[in-house]
């Protein structure tokens, strides 16, 4: 039975919402460290988009944000146990953008649009 929305070990995959089209793609991984009242307090890595390559970049250094859920500025993707979110990297196949951990799991984004 699941207490709450999050709960702390969880891994997530957060998309900051874009409010224009001119705004950098913000994407952050990581693990719940506590979630108390529609606030999460996450600890991993900021993935942004290379404007000249269309790629997305791990940002190397461990960040810790807080995390409305209930915002409406986020989507929270809650992630399998078993992903490596050391490994996380984004695959462009067919215009589709997927996560992967390089394992068979993938988080298919292609409905958010990334250019």
């Amino acid at each position: 039975m699941i207490r709450d929305i999050l709960s702390p070990g969880e891994k997530v995959h957060v998309i900051h919402r874009r409010h224009f089209e001119s705004e950098a793609h913000r994407h952050f991984v990581g693990t719940v460290d506590v979630y108390e009242g529609g606030v999460a307090r996450v600890t991993g890595h900021v993935f942004t988009v290379d404007t000249m390559t269309f790629q997305f970049i791990r940002r190397p250094e461990l960040r810790t944000r807080i995390i409305s859920a209930s915002s409406g500025e986020v989507l929270i993707n809650v992630l399998p146990p078993a992903v490596e979110l050391d490994k996380i990297v984004y695959k462009i196949e067919s215009k589709a953008v997927r996560v992967t951990d390089g394992s068979d799991w993938h988080l298919d984004i292609s409905e958010v649009t990334w250019r």
